[in-house]
């Protein structure tokens, strides 16, 4: 059987794909909207003990929220959601160096999975306007 080359529209049409397949994989925080999860470092520190870098998969992303003007109190109807956990493993790494009496454990959540959510304190960060 002879060999035929691909066409110019099968071509044209792989190089889409490809430009496609590139741009998903270089979205950045401005045009993303959602949760995902994705690598995350931080030093991982407390009184007593030295710190140490960790790597690990903290939640990520951007959620729809929004405010609205109302004519009785509190005069305003909030919907804001953050990207939190939905599923976490609990980490424990050995802090070097520390003290005697203080113990060298320390506790961390990696993610699993993340939804946009409203802001728990057990698990995150959440600031109030």
């Amino acid at each position: 059987m002879p060999f035929h080359p691909p066409s110019l529209s099968v071509l044209i049409l792989l190089v889409a794909v490809a430009a496609v397949v590139s741009v998903s994989m270089t979205t950045t925080l401005q045009s993303f909207r959602g949760c995902a999860v994705r690598d995350f470092s931080f030093v991982a520190f407390k009184p007593g003990c030295r710190g140490l870098h960790i790597t690990t998969e903290a939640c990520w992303g951007r959620c729809h929220t929004w405010e609205r003007p109302i004519l009785e109190p509190p005069f305003i109807h909030r919907h804001h959601r953050v990207c939190t956990y939905s599923r976490i493993r609990h980490m424990t790494a050995r802090l070097p160096g520390c003290q005697p009496n203080v113990s060298a454990l320390y506790h961390y959540p990696m993610a699993l999975h993340c939804h946009c959510s409203i802001c728990s304190t057990q698990d995150t960060e959440c600031e109030t306007f």
